[in-house]
């Protein structure tokens, strides 16, 4: 007899309240990083809407309109699905940035300034569109601004009397090294991989790489390069907000070596950093660590205010 009283109180009978207050500690972090990982998911969305949001019938109409236009000048196109812009950010850094690639037919142009290429084709855009959208021009490309905003963008690119393809340097006034059809196609095989979100995530490091002094910052193509290498058999979260710091952690490895261009090509998209392991290249790896655990750290403290800094919102 007397063995009865043992209640109803089943597992939590057998715990503390030290061990109760843990568990109920855990239940609401649980549901405090829910809800931050709900509104980072969301202001990520947010500043991504310029490119989500893009009407690609209207864009597609409009591409087809300049290039016929073009059509006596060029000797083929190269239509990409990446073109729109990150907020505030309108400037061409790489090719994921790019609404159609323009092989203009002239191998001449190979010995001339890219600006002569992109002179010629900005005034045969201007003379086609008159008053119907702005036209304007930066190192790399034209910009076509229309009045409903929509945004193109076109990089000239030009053949070679070897038969390759080159593209203006975001760096220095010349021509690329890059062969952009493959180094395109890399960029699609990866992102396809990673479920739609790497071209997304790397639209998101330019605009934090674009707030970083001149001196700092990585070239596009080098970013769009670091990406493809990071991701190689990435089997993560696919979501921009996982994707994120895990691409400058694993830059800031990558970057310490000289990257061979992801189109197979026997060059480096990154010679501006100098050999394996110089300062430069040291500094640049500091830099994308740093961004890392910032990220990190404001996913830690579920601080949107943390994050937003980095894009300078």
């Amino acid at each position: 007899m007397g063995g009865g009283g043992s209640g109803g109180g089943g597992a939590f009978s057998k715990r503390s309240p030290e061990q109760l207050r843990e568990l109920v500690r855990k239940a609401e972090h649980q549901t405090t990083d829910a809800v931050f990982e709900a509104n980072l998911a969301k202001f990520l969305g947010e500043l991504l809407g310029a490119y989500n949001a893009r009407d690609t019938e209207a864009v597609s109409e409009r591409l087809e309109a300049l290039k016929a236009a073009l059509e006596k000048s060029i000797d083929g196109t190269l239509d990409y699905l990446f073109g729109g812009s990150v907020a505030k950010h309108t400037y061409v850094d790489g090719l994921s940035d790019v609404d159609s690639l323009l092989l203009i037919d002239d191998t001449s142009l190979e010995r001339k300034s890219p600006q002569t290429a992109i002179a010629r084709i900005e005034a045969i855009i201007k003379r086609q569109l008159g008053s119907k959208a702005a036209v304007s021009h930066g190192r790399m490309a034209i910009t076509v601004e229309y009045p409903d905003g929509m945004v193109l963008q076109l990089l000239p690119a030009v053949r070679t009397d070897a038969g390759l393809i080159r593209v203006p340097s975001s760096r220095r006034d010349g021509w690329s090294s890059i062969n952009p059809v493959t180094f395109q196609e890399a960029l699609t095989r990866r992102n396809k991989e990673c479920d739609g979100k790497l071209v997304p995530m790397i639209k998101l490091a330019k605009a934090i790489n674009g707030q970083l002094p001149d001196a700092q910052r990585l070239s596009g193509y080098h970013l769009e390069s670091l990406a493809i290498a990071a991701f190689r058999g990435y089997d993560g979260e696919k979501t921009t907000a996982a994707m994120l710091p895990a691409f400058f952690e694993r830059a800031r490895a990558l970057v310490l070596s000289p990257i061979v261009d992801s189109t197979g090509q026997s060059v480096h998209v990154d010679e501006y950093l100098g050999p394996a392991n110089s300062e430069a290249r040291q500094a640049a790896g500091h830099l994308l660590g740093r961004l890392a655990r910032r990220m990190r750290n404001a996913t830690a403290a579920a601080s949107m205010e943390q994050w937003q800094a980095m894009f300078e919102i």
